[in-house]
């Protein structure tokens, strides 16, 4: 896969993709990250990229001679994406579905945003969360990384199929060595060897955890018959719990 990011502080990703996972991805051939950048597009000789708005107003804005310059020069076939408030909202099966293309670019904002003409250039514009940043760039990193991490190869499968958000749930509760620490135990199913009772378990905390941290993903969800039961105990449970407590 390749993954372009058009950026006017090409700096700022040396961290992300030279340390961890990203990292191995490049070097083991599974994506091809390129950052681009508009200044070296201009034909401003003080290679200015952005200009006042029309109509006045504070701020500056992205110009369109060097955002087109640049997108243009990026080869097709490829899926431009702009970073921006405006877009929708992130999630995780928007990760899945861009982790299938072959060549997307990020194109990421800064200032007051961009001359409306440049979204003619944008397949798509997407935005991770109902605030606003200085520029797309953490946006940008944020999108990479959670595609990256879907890729073939880059990390196990069993990694992330049970991630939150992947089947429309939270992940269960994870637990590791020691068993018992400051009085505090792992539950006993999952010391017990037995698979099946580990995996219901698992489905019906991550159904828990869902319903007592994010009761709003459980509105559209489909339960089955037995997660439909589960949750009625669960409820059940947290009634009591609140009751002692």
């Amino acid at each position: 896969m390749i993954i372009d990011i058009v950026t006017l502080f090409p700096n700022m990703f040396e961290g992300f993709i030279k340390e961890s996972i990203i990292k191995r991805a490049i070097e083991k051939g599974n994506v091809e990250i390129n950052l681009v950048n508009p200044r070296d597009f201009t034909l401003d000789k003080h290679r200015h990229v952005d200009d006042t708005p029309y109509g006045g107003g504070s701020g500056m804005v992205l110009t369109c001679q060097p955002m087109f310059d640049c997108l243009r020069s990026i080869p097709s076939p490829k899926r431009v994406i702009l970073m921006t408030p405006q877009g929708k909202p992130f999630k995780q099966e928007e990760a899945v579905r861009l982790s299938k293309e072959e060549h997307i670019v990020l194109v990421c904002g800064h200032y007051e945003g961009f001359d409306e003409r440049i979204r003619t250039l944008c397949d798509e514009e997407i935005s991770i969360g109902d605030y606003v940043l200085t520029g797309g760039e953490i946006p940008a990193m944020a999108i990479s990384d959670s595609i990256i991490r879907l890729l073939d190869g880059v990390i196990t499968t069993e990694s992330h199929l049970y991630d939150s958000h992947s089947n429309g749930l939270l992940e269960h509760p994870q637990y590791t060595k020691p068993a018992v620490y400051e009085g505090m135990s792992v539950p006993e199913v999952l010391l017990n060897g037995n698979h099946k009772l580990i995996n219901e378990w698992r489905n019906k905390e991550a159904l828990r955890t869902t319903y007592k941290k994010r009761p709003d993903l459980l509105v559209n969800y489909k339960f089955s018959p037995q997660e439909a039961k589960w949750l009625e105990e669960i409820k059940l449970e947290e009634k009591k719990e609140e009751v002692f407590e």
